[in-house]
């Protein structure tokens, strides 16, 4: 009889260390849905970020809301950058991104340049002047972690170089770290050496463990891309970065 009892009381203990067990991850699930929500629904984060004031600038709503000029300008600088890169993938990645680009959940920053603007000059104000590029990003999961994820940042070519593409994506962390977000992530094509090397030397970005040549090298070489990381918490780099 006694061993009947204590073995019916580990039971009850079990059952409710696993019952405690599904509420913490219930709980911190809907806490971290509910960081993506708010991050989501902020209408313009740059607005925290008034430092970078030698540059006026503004951020699009949801992907949704495009204008169709900015959609086209968008596609044409998508392909003008992109369709070498990919090869003959890029036929069907480009609808990909097409389909990606408006999506609710996808957010912007455009940047502009004045007429006769030295490099200087160029501002983030969405106004009447040219575009010259733009970053598309969405808070999402990785892992269980939410991370700020850039799905582009094309810049026209002769803006290129000049330290934008360094500034928008320190911008972008800074976006990250105020959401508080655990990385920021995005993906790079093998073939796009000058991209590879600026977010892995330049940024000091990592391949991320969840990279398909890390995850088992026989399918990373079967991948044309590779997912790059930089976490900001313990957890994230443990998870996302594979460092304790």
């Amino acid at each position: 009889m006694e061993s009947r009892g204590v073995a019916s009381h580990s039971n009850i203990v079990r059952s409710r260390e696993k019952k405690a067990k599904r509420r913490e991850i219930l709980e911190k699930k809907k806490a971290i849905d509910e960081l993506i929500k708010a991050a989501s629904s902020e209408k313009d984060h740059l607005v925290y970020f008034q430092p970078f004031c030698h540059y006026n600038r503004n951020e699009s709503g949801s992907g949704d809301k495009l204008s169709s000029s900015v959609k086209r300008y968008i596609q044409n600088l998508l392909k003008v950058n992109m369709e070498v890169a990919f090869g003959p993938e890029w036929s069907t990645e480009e609808k990909v991104k097409c389909r990606d680009m408006v999506a609710s959940e996808a957010r912007y920053i455009f940047v502009h340049e004045a007429p006769n603007a030295s490099v200087d000059e160029i501002s983030m104000k969405l106004d009447k002047s040219p575009l010259v590029g733009f970053v598309h990003y969405r808070f999402t999961l990785e892992e269980d972690i939410p991370v700020l994820y850039v799905y582009e940042i094309q810049l026209e070519s002769h803006v290129q170089g000049k330290g934008l593409g360094k500034f928008l994506m320190q911008l972008i962390e800074l976006i990250a770290r105020k959401s508080c977000m655990g990385a920021v992530v995005l993906t790079v094509q093998k073939a796009n050496a000058v991209a590879m090397n600026f977010y892995r030397s330049k940024l000091r970005y990592t391949i991320s463990s969840i990279s398909p040549s890390r995850v088992d090298p026989l399918m990373g070489l079967e991948k044309s891309y590779e997912i790059l990381c930089k976490a900001f918490d313990h957890e994230a780099k443990a998870i996302l970065e594979g460092s304790g």
